[in-house]
């Protein structure tokens, strides 16, 4: 069993039990791990002891973050901001395809593919010349799965397996080893509005959250909370295009495509990195 299926355990674990504020021995337990192997685990994982984590896990911490977010509103004008220019502290660039790019499916282009570990399971990535196309995380479907997934996007483009490539930029996404003088490029294929979107999930700064609502207005669409929904849920490119930082009006961390076990650890590890909580 992996770290982070151990780590996906506690999580689940602590969220359904989380009103009761279980104890290291009551979470050590039920992953049958000593209180001193299973703290010690999830220290180096997630980066603060179990007990600091059940103050992120609440829905009153995401609320407090939704009251303490920059308004993506502040921010809509560099939602359109060229590929090469900076978005966010990320140092990520976002370029579209064109419309002939759309049309010729990938004809003509190489996309080198990898698997990786990574601290919340195995991913799939997928790369061009231009930049990522497209990233997701594997649960037991296999590289062939993700690989004939991101084909059917691509459908024309030729495919070649390059794990040295790919860990490259694995290693930069997760790492968080990403800088200025080295900025990590995405090439995606998607409607106007779906780019827009995407753009503006840049936006969110890491440890930070927002609400459908806030990117429907961020991108001059405020009625369309619902498309903004559907465009959260076609992102290609996991993890590096941040749709684990919208969450629900209301607080709740909402679904998420590749799991809700997956999303608290994605927030945990996140906010763990950035200042203490107040």
């Amino acid at each position: 069993m992996s770290d982070y299926d151990r780590m996906a355990q506690a999580i689940a674990y602590l969220t359904r039990h989380a009103h009761s504020q279980p104890t290291l021995a009551d979470i050590a337990a039920h992953l049958q791990l000593s209180p001193f192997h299973f703290q010690r685990l999830f220290c180096r994982w997630v980066g603060v002891t179990p007990k600091r984590y059940l103050q992120v896990l609440t829905v009153e911490r995401a609320k407090q973050l939704l009251r303490e977010s920059r308004p993506l509103l502040d921010v809509t004008d560099a939602v359109g901001l060229s590929s090469g220019s900076r978005l966010h502290d990320h140092f990520i660039h976002l370029e579209a395809a064109t419309p002939g790019e759309f049309k010729a499916a990938g004809e003509g282009m190489t996309i080198e593919f990898g698997l990786h570990e990574t601290p919340f399971g195995s991913v799939f990535i997928g790369a061009t010349a231009r930049g990522i196309c497209g990233l997701e995380f594997v649960d037991g479907g296999g590289i062939e799965n993700a690989r004939t997934r991101l084909a059917k996007k691509w459908p024309h483009a030729r495919f070649r397996e390059n794990q040295s490539q790919t860990r490259t930029l694995a290693s930069a996404l997760f790492s968080g080893n990403i800088t200025p003088e080295r900025p990590l490029s995405l090439y995606v294929s998607g409607t106007n509005f779906q780019v827009s979107v995407w753009k503006a999930l840049l936006q969110i700064p890491s440890g930070q959250v927002a609400s459908y609502a806030s990117i429907a207005k961020a991108i001059g669409r405020p009625r369309a909370s619902r498309a903004v929904g559907g465009a959260v849920g076609d992102n290609p490119i996991a993890f590096a295009i941040p749709c684990h930082r919208v969450i629900c009006q209301n607080g709740d961390l909402g679904g998420y495509h590749w799991g809700e076990i997956r999303k608290q650890a994605i927030h945990a590890w996140e906010a763990a990195r950035q200042e203490p909580l107040r």
